[in-house]
């Protein structure tokens, strides 16, 4: 699987993703769940734990730019 493919993808958030924060959400990819660190992709938007996103961006090795993929 390229890392390509984690772009779409849906995961969860695990830590807080805002602004002047490192967050970190989970992902099922590969076959199991992995841990990225996460950063929002629209710039002041703030993402609570235990919301869904959906991975927009992908930087190797295991950072992710994601949003939140239902409006709340």
């Amino acid at each position: 699987m390229g890392d390509a493919s984690i772009v779409g993808l849906m995961g969860r958030v695990t830590g807080t993703v805002g602004p002047g924060l490192v967050g970190e959400v989970i992902v099922r990819v590969r076959g199991g769940a992995e841990h990225f660190l996460a950063y929002p992709a629209v710039g002041q938007e703030r993402i609570e734990r235990g919301t869904v996103v959906m991975v927009v961006e992908y930087l190797a090795p295991r950072t992710v730019y994601v949003s939140a993929a239902y409006d709340s």
